[in-house]
C-alpha cells in the first residue's frame, strides 16, 4: 500500500495508518534508541537486509531538533493566521500581488516542517505500532499537528473567496504564476468547502473521529493471532502462507485466518459502519452526490473516466480472471480451485529464495537499461539507507513508499522474504521512490501526485523488471511459471481492485439507508468475489470474512481503483515504449518530474494516450489477455 501525504487541511498529513504486528512492550530507553535508526538484519538465506535511517528526518523522539521544530512551527502557525487572515483578497488585488506570493511561500514552508514531523512519527509507528512509547509519540504528534494546522485552515478557504478575475490577473504574470497549478487545484475544491467554523470543527474532531477509528483498526489488526501448525502467527506470515508451495499449509493458513476473522467480526463491523457513516455525513455537508465523488476530486480525475475503467474491467472478467483461473485449475488437474489455491505457485516455479543483493542487482539493472538516471536515483535508496526491508515483530505488513517532504527524501518499507514477488514489490516501491525524488523540486504544494498517476511509476518499474527477467529465461517451464505469476499479479491489480471498488460502493451506498449487519457486509463481499473470480474458484465457507483485513477500505475509501487505473495506463504506455523512437525515457522522466502540476490528459498527450477514450482501457486489458493466450499456448 503506497503511502502518500495529504493536503494540510485534511490532516493526518503524513501519518502511517497501517496494520501492524504485536510485540512485547519496550522500555522508554529502548524505544528512544530504536527511534534513531534501524540497523541491518542478517538472514542466512537472504543476506544483509537494510533498515532505514530516520535520522535524516530527526535524530530521535527526544532530540533537540524535533523539539525546536515543534516549538517553532506552533508559534509560526499562530503568527501566520494573525498576519494574513481576512487580508488575502486585498493582497491579491495589489499590483503583482507580492503580499500574496509571500503568504504562499510562508504557507509552503510551514507545510514542509509539519510534513517532516508527521512523516517521522508515521514511519516510526509503521515499524512498530505495538511499542507503547512509539504509539504515544505518534498519537501526540498527530494531535500537535492537528492543533497547528487549525491556524492554517483559513488559507485555502479564503483563497477561494477571492474573485476569479482578480486571482487570474494576479497569476497571469510574474512570480505568482509559478503557483498557478496549486492555486487552480485549490479552486477545484471551492464548491465543496464549508463555512470556516464548520471546517475548523470537522478538522479538530477528526482526531477523535475518523483518525481514532483508523488507529483502532490498526491496533486491533496488530493484536490478532492466527494458529497455524501449533504456532501463533501475526497476519503477515499467515497471509504469506497462502502462496506457499505446500497445499496443506495453504489450507491450514486459510482456516486459521477464517477462525480469527470470525471471532473478531463485531469490532470490524462496527469500525466499517462508523467510518462509512462518518463519510456520508461529510459528503452530505459538502454536497458530493456520489459516494466516490470526493475520491475522484482528490485524484483529479473525472467520474466518467473512472466509470469507463470500471465498466471495461467488469466486462472483461470472463476474458481475464475467469479464463485464467479455469486454466490454472486445469494445470492442477481440477475443475475448481479452493480459494486458498488462487495464488498458489505453479509446481515448476522456483522456490529458491532470492538474496537481497541479487534483488537489488536485478531491479537496478532493469532500471538502468531503460534510463541510467532512473537507476542512479534508485541506487540512492540502497546506498543511503532509505529502505527498511526485514520482517520484524511489530512492523506493518505489506509495503509502501512515502515521499516525506521535498526538503528530505522518500523512504521505502518492505517485508522482504526472498520470493520473486518480493523482487517485483521492490521494483514497484522503488518506482514510487524515483517518482517522488523527481517530483520533489516542485515543492511541498505541487510535488504530491494524484493516486491514479502515482501508481504509474510503480507499475512501470515492475514491468521493466519483469520484462528483463522474462527475456533472460530460456527454460520453458520457468517461463510459464513467470508468466503465470505476472498474470496473477495483474489480475490482483486490475480485477481484484475493481472488485474491491464495487464492494465499497455497495457498502457505502447501503450504509446511507441505515446501519449494516455483519451478514450484509459478508454478502456484499461474496457477491463481488463470485462475479470477479468466476466459477473456477470455489469460495468455501469462511471466505465471506476476508473483507475485514483490507486496510484501504478503512484508511482511504475508494483508493483501490487507482491500482487498476495505473496498471492499464502502464500497459498502454509500455506498448508505446516498445515501438517508440529515441527519447521515450526522457519524456517519461519529464512526466514523473511534473508531480502534481499537470492533469492526466496533459501528461499523457506526448505519448498519444487519452484516458477519457474507452478504447484506452481496452488496450491496457488486452495486454493481460495476450499473456493468458501465451500461457494457453505453452
Amino acid at each position: 500500500s503506497p503511502f502518500f501525504p495529504h493536503r494540510l487541511h485534511s490532516m493526518a498529513r503524513a501519518s502511517a495508518k497501517r496494520a501492524v504486528k504485536t510485540a512485547k512492550p519496550a522500555s522508554r530507553k529502548a524505544s528512544a534508541a530504536k527511534a534513531k535508526a534501524k540497523t541491518k538484519t542478517r538472514s542466512p538465506a537472504l543476506g544483509d537486509l537494510p533498515g532505514w535511517n530516520l535520522a535524516d528526518l530527526y535524530p530521535g523522539i527526544d532530540s533537540p531538533e524535533l523539539k525546536r521544530d515543534l516549538d517553532r512551527v506552533a508559534t509560526e502557525c499562530v503568527a501566520f493566521e494573525t498576519d494574513y487572515k481576512g487580508k488575502l483578497a486585498e493582497l491579491a488585488a495589489a499590483p503583482g500581488a507580492p503580499g500574496l506570493l509571500a503568504a504562499i511561500k510562508r504557507y509552503e514552508a510551514l507545510d514542509d516542517v509539519l510534513g517532516r514531523i508527521g512523516s517521522y512519527a508515521g514511519l516510526l509507528y509503521a515499524t512498530d505500532s505495538t511499542d507503547p512509547v512509539t504509539a504515544k509519540f505518534y498519537g501526540d504528534m498527530n494531535e500537535r499537528i492537528t492543533a497547528d494546522v487549525s491556524h492554517l485552515l483559513f488559507f485555502d478557504l479564503e483563497l477561494n473567496r477571492i474573485d476569479d478575475a482578480v486571482l487570474d490577473t494576479a497569476m497571469r504574470d510574474g512570480p505568482l504564476a509559478h503557483y498557478r497549478p496549486w492555486l487552480e487545484d485549490v479552486r477545484k475544491e471551492k464548491p465543496y468547502q464549508l463555512e470556516d467554523r464548520v471546517e475548523l470543527l470537522f478538522h479538530e474532531k477528526s482526531v477523535t473521529g475518523r483518525a481514532a477509528w483508523n488507529r483502532l483498526f490498526d491496533e486491533t489488526m496488530a493484536s490478532l493471532r492466527f494458529k497455524v501448525g501449533g504456532k501463533e502467527l501475526s497476519i503477515e506470515p499467515t497471509l504469506n502462507l497462502l502462496a506457499d508451495h505446500d497445499g496443506k499449509k495453504r489450507k491450514v493458513a486459510a482456516q486459521a485466518l477464517v477462525t480469527t476473522f470470525k471471532a473478531n467480526l463485531r469490532p470490524f463491523t462496527q469500525i466499517t459502519n462508523t467510518l462509512a457513516k462518518d463519510k456520508e455525513i461529510s459528503d452530505r455537508w459538502r454536497g458530493f452526490e456520489d459516494v466516490a465523488d470526493s475520491r475522484h476530486l482528490s485524484n483529479r480525475v473525472e467520474r466518467e473516466v473512472v466509470d469507463a475503467l470500471v465498466e471495461s474491467v467488469r466486462a472483461a472478467y470472463p476474458r481475464l480472471s475467469h479464463r485464467y483461473y479455469a486454466l490454472k485449475a486445469k494445470w492442477y488437474g481440477k475443475k475448481r480451485l479452493p480459494y486458498w489455491d488462487r495464488n498458489a505457485p505453479l509446481p515448476q516455479a522456483s522456490m529458491k529464495p532470492v538474496p537481497w543483493a541479487q534483488a537489488r542487482a536485478t531491479v537496478l539493472s532493469a532500471y538502468g537499461a531503460f534510463s541510467p538516471r532512473m537507476a542512479e536515483i534508485a541506487d540512492d535508496f540502497f546506498e543511503k539507507r532509505w529502505i527498511d526491508a526485514p520482517v520484524r515483530d511489530g512492523k506493518q505488513s505489506g509495503a509502501f513508499a512515502h515521499p516525506t517532504v521535498p526538503s528530505a527524501h522518500p523512504y521505502v518499507m518492505l517485508n522482504y522474504q526472498g520470493k520473486t514477488r518480493d523482487v517485483m514489490t521492490l521494483a514497484h516501491e522503488l518506482g514510487h521512490g524515483v517518482h517522488q525524488v523527481l517530483a520533489a523540486p516542485n515543492g511541498p504544494l505541487m510535488a504530491p501526485t494524484p493516486l491514479t498517476l502515482a501508481e504509474t511509476a510503480s507499475v512501470f518499474g515492475e514491468m521493466l523488471t519483469f520484462k528483463k527477467l522474462l527475456a533472460q529465461t530460456t527454460d520453458k517451464k520457468q517461463r510459464k511459471a513467470m508468466l503465470a505469476a505476472k498474470v496473477e499479479d495483474m489480475i490482483n491489480t486490475v480485477v481484484r481492485q475493481i472488485a474491491f471498488y464495487t464492494f465499497e460502493r455497495k457498502v457505502h451506498t447501503e450504509r446511507r439507508k441505515g446501519e449494516l449487519t455483519t451478514e450484509q457486509i459478508c454478502n456484499f463481499w461474496m457477491e463481488v468475489q463470485h462475479e470477479s473470480l468466476g466459477p473456477a474458484i470455489e469460495l468455501k465457507p469462511g471466505y465471506e470474512t476476508f473483507w475485514v483485513y483490507i486496510p484501504h477500505f478503512i484508511h482511504s475509501p475508494f483508493y483501490v481503483y487507482a491500482y487498476a487505473f495505473g496498471d492499464c495506463l502502464v500497459n498502454s504506455l509500455y506498448a508505446v515504449y516498445e515501438h517508440a523512437d529515441e527519447g521515450f525515457a526522457e519524456r517519461y522522466l519529464d512526466m514523473l518530474a511534473a508531480g502534481g502540476t499537470k492533469h492526466h490528459a496533459e501528461l499523457l498527450k506526448p505519448f498519444g494516450l487519452d484516458a477519457r477514450d474507452p478504447a484506452f482501457w481496452q488496450g491496457g486489458l488486452s495486454v493481460i489477455e495476450r499473456m493468458i493466450g501465451e500461457l494457453e499456448g505453452l
